[in-house]
């Protein structure tokens, strides 16, 4: 036999391999999930009262009745996903799509984030369907989508498998492959390769992500690199609002930030802060933890530390603060005003950073203008990080001693004109990824 011939058998051979391996996995998941639904939900039902019947494909009448006129349907898990979906949902009413469109969440703080950023721009608000087979088929029978659209990583093997088998495309929307991602899809390469390759296109945020794809296997033809889209979120939210704290900062000393903190990385903030002290004795802190359900634990912390410390620094929560009374430190306990609060900031680190959880969002205090600093674990963000550093908008701090000499360092002459003009640079280069994916995914859709 002829080399050449031999060596498409051996790989017709391989793929036939390969798609019985995947068959056998996604039988596999099918089995595993309803058994560990069955015997979860008592859990389940207790962990996730709110939103239960829609979690379980139950949909309610106005959104069933929604299903007769095929909607768009968008998913963003929780508040970063809603961030980058909001400008895309917008940039789909602007061109004048005026199909019905829905949008589900999985928490219920990316509820809020959605009922507040995207608002009457979506037909209707849902909690996502668990991926068990006959869930599934009671959602999607309900909702009948003209085409389904993920935000960043959603990969449910039984929903994209029931919707591609109706027919229905699929998108991912400001994909990413972080790095975490790609290694365990690397060890089932091939059943990644046939699910990516379900989606009609993938629209990825930075090249590296798209060559990753296309290391799984996925057709290139389906890959599309547009930026993203949490960059033309922010610019509409700096511009548009909504807004409900005062755009300046209140009356007092200068404000640094520390958002979207893990726990042990609150320390390192308040040793930062304090060091601050010494040498701009009015300056204040807004601390702003990533979970808002931690607030009363650092404000314990905080007490702690004025006893041990002799220390006199008032400390308030915001919830039940008068921001224009006295206060040394703000710990936020609200969802969805970070951003907000980015831009009273003198400076401003973002947590998840310097503790291993793969960074926050650095571009929130960078659309004020405001700089940034973050500890060396930003893989989720590496590419911003990259970007901002190179402007000289972000640095890496690793310890309370570097953030305290950046935050001391960040002042001077000229110094706010200056990170206005880099930041206006950087977000008209990269502020359009929204726009550029709703064109690709609206010459896909399935029309009516």
């Amino acid at each position: 036999m002829p080399e050449t011939d031999m060596a498409r058998r051996e790989e017709r051979i391989a793929a036939t391999g390969g798609e019985w391996k995947n068959r056998a996995l996604l039988a596999a998941y099918r089995g595993c999930l309803s058994l560990a639904y069955a015997a979860g939900f008592p859990y389940l039902a207790r962990r996730y009262r709110e939103g239960l019947a829609e979690r379980r494909g139950f949909l309610p009448e106005p959104l069933c009745r929604l299903g007769t006129e095929r909607p768009l349907w968008i998913h963003a898990v929780s508040v970063g996903e809603v961030q980058a979906a909001s400008p895309f949902i917008a940039a789909a009413r602007e061109s004048g799509f005026s199909a019905p469109l829905v949008l589900s969440t999985t928490t219920p703080t990316g509820r809020t984030m959605a009922e507040r950023l995207v608002g009457p721009a979506a037909d209707a608000l849902f909690y996502y369907p668990w991926d068990v087979p006959r869930i599934v088929r009671r959602a999607v029978s309900a909702l009948r989508p003209r085409g389904y659209v993920a935000m960043e990583t959603e990969v449910w093997p039984e929903l994209l498998g029931q919707l591609d088998e109706r027919g229905i495309p699929l998108f991912l929307v400001n994909g990413r492959l972080s790095e975490r991602t790609f290694r365990k899809a690397l060890r089932w390469r091939s059943f990644w390769s046939m699910l990516l390759n379900r989606f009609t296109l993938l629209l990825f945020r930075e090249e590296e992500d798209g060559e990753k794809a296309r290391f799984l296997g996925v057709d290139p033809e389906r890959i599309h690199v547009v930026g993203d889209a949490k960059v033309e979120a922010l610019l509409r939210r700096r511009d548009k609002g909504p807004f409900s704290l005062p755009s300046a900062p209140p009356p007092g000393g200068p404000v640094f930030v520390a958002g979207s903190t893990h726990e042990g990385e609150e320390e390192i903030v308040l040793d930062a802060f304090r060091r601050v002290r010494r040498i701009l004795s009015d300056a204040r802190l807004v601390l702003v933890p990533r979970h808002p359900e931690r607030a009363e634990a650092i404000l314990t912390l905080l007490r702690t530390r004025n006893e041990e410390r002799g220390e006199a620094l008032k400390s308030e929560r915001l919830s039940q603060c008068d921001l224009s009374a006295s206060w040394t430190i703000l710990v936020v306990d609200r969802v969805g005003v970070l951003f907000e609060v980015y831009r009273w900031g003198r400076s401003a680190f973002v947590g998840g950073s310097l503790v291993p959880r793969g960074g926050q969002n650095l571009l929130e205090p960078a659309a004020w203008g405001v700089p940034v600093q973050h500890g060396p674990f930003v893989e989720d963000f590496a590419a911003a990080a990259e970007k901002l550093g190179r402007l000289g908008m972000a640095q890496t701090v690793r310890n309370a001693e570097e953030l305290a000499a950046a935050w001391t360092g960040c002042g001077g002459p000229g110094a706010e004109k200056r990170r206005s003009d880099l930041c206006r640079a950087f977000f008209d280069e990269e502020g359009h990824a929204a726009s550029r994916a709703w064109k690709l995914v609206s010459e896909r859709l399935v029309s009516e």
